[in-house]
This record gives structure tokens, sequence and C-alpha cells, in this order.
């Protein structure tokens, strides 16, 4: 027996010991603000969004390297068809001189080139402002991600209390039906009511029951969808902390459509798209410009691969240019070029009026909401209070028999219906005021003012 229970020990440890660190230290238990954290720390979506800022980086350092001089290196041979020769020169009497050799047959040649752009009709400035306005758009994507998942973070954390407390409300109506099916059955024994009392009581309660078991089920898939926009296993344990309290929202619907076009990312990366666009069009006029570039090659030639000169070839030499290239005419290229950048730059301006008039509802809508779950929490408090009175006279009225079970089964009915209205205003409010802080671009929960 003790080497049982030795080897059981043994094997419990081990399995504690084997587990991942991830697995031991998962956390289980989250408030609003923790959640959201979590969620920016290890979402998936947002980690891909953060990588193009770093693309954007090096895109821009990509640039800045076209302002400095380029060395390249080349490396040839060339074989020749033939060897030439001068042709012999007659002396008289006989005597020639015999023609020479001209050339090589095997020609290799090594260059060393450095190119510096001098002047490129501002198309490399303009590129690295494109790059440049690249990094600003890419961070600004970010922050529209970020606000984009503290709103679904915040959906999934009152998704769990929603099913929960529908869970609640469903197991309290099942144990106050299975109060009255005993009630019923003791009078059914006695026989104070009728077979079909019994019945009608019985059936409420296997209805309650099958309720239960849905919001069960409901309140497993909210963990799951809360589980997966916070990067964590889809069965993990969860539970969140309770926000049974809310705060009315005052505010005036310009001051917070100021506040919104102000701080949105969505209207700030237009603003960046139309000064990228800008430079496209700066860019697109650079064709019209010559191109003017210094050049420096210095060239070792030979006939054999190591180039060290020979009879027909300089050992080393080099060269300077300053070399202007000028495109005079390319048939109207560089002209539509520029009227296509012209119309993209239109395009994003409507795209802009647009998005603001997006916000505008979007500002509207979250603030109705606002005030319907306003209005509807006090209201549908004092419904719960009512109905649980309610139930509670017909329950002694049926007790006393002056009433029948059909009240009170129509009672507890309309007192489940009145707990599950509070709560999801309660939570409603909670939503639309996420809505709003999304609509309005702030990313914290608290601190809305």
């Amino acid at each position: 027996m003790r080497l049982l229970r030795f080897l059981l020990t043994t094997v419990c440890i081990f399995a504690l010991f084997a587990l991942p660190a991830g697995a031991k230290d998962l956390k289980s238990f989250y408030t609003l603000d923790e959640s959201i954290r979590e969620a920016i720390a290890n979402n998936w979506s947002l980690k891909a969004k953060e990588e193009k800022v770093a693309q954007a980086l090096y895109a821009k350092k990509q640039a800045r390297a076209d302002f400095l001089p380029k060395l390249a290196l080349t490396y040839g041979y060339t074989r020749l068809d033939e060897q030439k020769k001068s042709d012999p020169v007659s002396l008289g009497a006989g005597l020639t001189i015999p023609g020479k050799e001209l050339n090589s047959r095997d020609n290799y040649q090594l260059k060393l080139t450095v190119t510096q752009p001098v002047f490129t009709g501002f198309a490399l400035m303009s590129s690295y402002e494109l790059a440049r306005l690249g990094i600003d758009r890419s961070k600004l994507e970010v922050a529209q991600e970020k606000l984009d998942l503290a709103r679904r973070v915040k959906e999934a954390y009152f998704g769990v209390l929603k099913a929960d407390k529908a869970l609640e409300v469903a197991k309290r109506a099942v144990e106050s039906l299975e109060s009255n099916v005993k009630v019923a059955q003791s009078f059914y024994k006695v026989g104070m009511i009728p077979v079909n009392d019994l019945l009608k009581a019985e059936v409420e309660l296997a209805n309650a029951r099958q309720n239960q078991v849905k919001a069960a089920n409901a309140a497993r898939l909210a963990r799951s969808t809360f589980n997966i926009v916070l990067s964590r296993p889809i069965d993990a344990p969860v539970d969140v902390e309770d926000v049974l309290g809310y705060l009315p929202e005052r505010g005036e619907f310009e001051a917070y459509l100021q506040q919104a076009l102000e701080r949105r990312p969505e209207i700030q990366a237009i603003d960046v798209s139309i000064r990228q666009v800008d430079q496209q069009v700066r860019l697109a006029r650079s064709k019209n410009f010559p191109e003017i570039a210094l050049t420096y090659n210095y060239i070792r030639e030979g006939d054999d691969p190591d180039v060290s000169g020979s009879e027909f070839h300089d050992r080393s030499r080099w060269e300077a240019m300053a070399v202007l290239s000028w495109e005079l005419w390319s048939w109207g290229k560089t002209h539509y070029s520029v009227r296509e950048k012209e119309t993209l730059r239109r395009e994003l301006f409507r795209t802009r009026s647009a998005l603001v008039d997006g916000i505008r509802l979007e500002l509207k809508d979250a603030l109705l909401a606002l005030d319907e779950a306003e209005k509807n929490i006090p209201t549908t408090k004092m419904a719960v209070e009512q109905g649980e009175e309610n139930l509670r006279v017909n329950e002694e009225r049926y007790k006393a028999q002056v009433t029948t079970i059909t009240e009170v089964l129509d009672a507890q009915t309309l007192l489940t219906q009145a707990r599950t209205n509070y709560y999801n205003s309660l939570y409603d409010h909670h939503l639309a005021r996420a809505r709003l802080e999304r609509a309005l671009g702030i990313l914290p929960h608290r601190g809305m003012r």
C-alpha cells in the first residue's frame, strides 16, 4: 500500500512538472482592463500589423540608401572569332615586313564602378518621403487594430457576463419550478387539483431544464470566444469580474464628432495617404526632368584571367564621367501617369468624406443605444422587483388554493423575462459605451472624458 501511494505521488509530481509553463501559469480570472492588456500583448492579428511597421522601416532605409554612391564590380571574358593582323608591307627587292597581330582572341576585363546620383528630377526625394509616410501609415494601422481589438475584447467580455446571467436566471427558474411541481404533486395526491395542473407544472419544468442546458452551452461558447480573442487555448477555464454599475453618459453630439475626427486613426491614415499621393504625383513628374549622375570606372584588362595586362591591353586605367540623360518623348506616358495620381487624390478626398459620414452614424448609433439602455435599466430593475413580488403572491395564493397553477407559471415566466431584460439592458449599456469609445478612437476602457 505504501509503495502504491509512493508511485501515485511520484506520477502526480512528474505530471505537474511536465506541464508546459504556460499551462501551469495560465490565468483564469480577468478584469476588463486586464483582458484588454493581455489581448494587446498576445493577439496574432495585432502582431501581424506590427510586423508591417518593421517592413515600412526597412523600406525607408532602402529609400535612403539610394542617395548614396553605389559600388559595382563586373568581370567579363570576350572571345573573338579571329585574331586580326595588319597588312604586310613590301620593301621591294623581295623584302616584306610581315603583318602584325592587332588583337588578342582572349580578352578579360575587371571593372570597378562607382556611381553617384546628382539630380533625378526629385525622384529620390519623393521615394524617400513615400517610404517615411509608409511608416506613419503602418503605425496608424496598428492603432486602428488596437481599437478594433479592444472593442472585440469588450464584446467578448460582456458576452461572457450576459451568458452567465442567462444561465443564472435559467437555474433560478428551474429551482422555482421544481418547488412549484412539488407543491402541485402534494395537492394532486390529496385530490386538491386535477391532473392537468400537475402536468402543466411538469411541462414548464422540463422546458426550463432545456433552457438551462442551452444557457450552459452558450456560456461555454462565450468563454471560447473570449479565449480566442485573447489568443488563449479555446477550452481554457476563465471567469470575469462582474460589472453591475454603470455611468450615465452626458455629452453633445458635435463635441463628440470633433473629438472623433481628431482622434480616429482611419481619418489620420487617409490624410497620410493623401500626402503619399502628393509624393507619387511629384515622382511621376520627375520624368519631365533630366537625370544627372557622376560615374567613376577603374578598369583592368588582359589576355589572361588575372587581368595583368598584355601587348594589346593596358594593365589598368580609369575614367570619370558626368552623365546627363533625358527622356524627351514617351508618347504622353508621364502626362497620363500624373493624371492617374491626381484622380487617386480625388478618390481619397471622397473616401475621407464618406468616412466622416460613417463616423457620424457610428456616434449617433452608439449614443442612441446608450440612451436606450440607460432608460431601460431602472425600468427593467423595477420590473424584476415587481415580478418577484407577483410570483411570491401567486405562490402563496396557490398554496391557499385561491388561484390556479397557470397563474403561478405565468408569474414565473414574467419574472424570468424581467430578469433577462434587466441584465441585457445593463450589459447593453456597457457594450454601447464600448461602441462609443471605438467611435471616438479611445483605447482605454476607463477615462471616457
